[in-house]
């Protein structure tokens, strides 16, 4: 089968300073695309170059650099204290820069654009594992529904303009991420980076006790980033929703919008265990029952992904061990650059 994108295309991946953006572009040159002598470009403005949220703004640089695939990795996005505190933020900051990226795709004729949804889209109470038919089945999570409607919103734009237009917008939801590049915020943060800072940083200081947020008990699926890129760059290349063999929501329909992850979960207390573990802490670990557990489990459905041909190959384990290298090398670096500077 031919291959959906190209090596002289030229990709831009909104949010390429991100986890998941700077994965996607590993990945992409990694297979070959963006070189110069196959005419082709990967291009990855940073936020000071192109304000995402001024429509105006990403008007003119898509005249000027005409993309001709674009990978929407850009999002407002944190834990749920970010989420709670900061909702208006959530929602307008994230509906601005998707409608200005996927309306301008449409209208500059971008031959494929893919947008990145989340997990976190689907109803709190959700049959589990979440299959793509469930969203819109019921009331979302209290703690992150500013950021879902968002993503909500995006996932529907994208499926409004293949049908009414024929626009190839494709959508992924992945599972929660981890790995290089992420946030490591003391209240941005989300789960697996926070568990790791607090984990090494207690390990590094000899410290007794760390404290967890909530009862430990949720169930969450990760999958390392790098299996995001990788799942980006096969649905790109491989997936079209007009197939007769692509897949379909129960009603037998067209799905413009699949699920990614591990299909495997696990409860933060263990997941803070084995952290701890690889982190060498040897001290207790403490549960705070006052602060929110947001959903109890969130485990997606990704068999619809999976009959495409594409599974993860990052282990959860190795994952963990991989991302506290890459956080034990980044604090080394920040100690040099501060000495330095000192």
């Amino acid at each position: 089968m031919k291959k959906k994108i190209s090596y002289d295309d030229h990709i831009f991946i909104a949010g390429s300073s991100g986890m998941a953006g700077g994965a996607i572009k590993r990945k992409l040159e990694k297979n070959g695309y963006g070189y110069q002598k196959n005419g082709g470009l990967i291009l990855t403005p940073t936020r000071k170059d192109l304000d995402l949220l001024n429509f105006l703004e990403v008007e003119n640089w898509f005249k000027k650099n005409k993309p001709t695939v674009v990978i929407i990795a850009a999002a407002k996005v944190g834990g749920i204290s970010a989420n709670s505190s900061l909702p208006a933020d959530f929602i307008l900051n994230n509906l601005k820069i998707q409608t200005n990226l996927i309306e301008l795709s449409w209208k500059y004729n971008v031959k494929r654009l893919l947008f990145l949804g989340s997990s976190c889209i689907y109803p709190k109470y959700a049959k589990q594992p979440l299959k793509e038919d469930y969203l819109l089945d019921g009331p979302l999570e209290p703690t992150n529904q500013w950021y879902a409607v968002a993503k909500i919103a995006g996932i529907k734009l994208c499926e409004s303009l293949r049908i009414q237009h024929n626009f190839d917008a494709i959508t992924l939801m992945p599972t929660n991420l981890y790995g290089p590049g992420d946030n490591y915020h003391h209240e941005n943060s989300h789960v697996m980076a926070a568990l790791i800072k607090r984990f090494y940083n207690a390990s590094i200081n000899k410290d007794k006790v760390v404290t967890c947020w909530g009862t430990g008990k949720p169930l969450r699926e990760f999958m390392h980033v790098d299996d995001l890129g990788d799942a980006v760059v096969f649905a790109l290349e491989n997936w079209d929703p007009n197939s007769e063999n692509a897949p379909k929501n129960e009603q037998g329909g067209k799905l413009s919008f699949l699920n990614v992850g591990t299909g495997t979960d696990i409860s933060i207390k263990n997941l803070a265990e084995k952290i701890a573990l690889a982190c060498n802490f040897k001290g207790q670990i403490e549960w705070d029952k006052n602060k929110p557990d947001g959903t109890p489990k969130k485990q997606l459905n990704v068999t619809n992904f999976n009959k495409l041909g594409w599974l993860p190959k990052i282990e959860l384990d190795e994952g963990i061990r991989k991302t506290i290298e890459d956080y034990k090398l980044e604090q080394n670096k920040k100690i040099i650059r501060n000495n330095f500077i000192n």
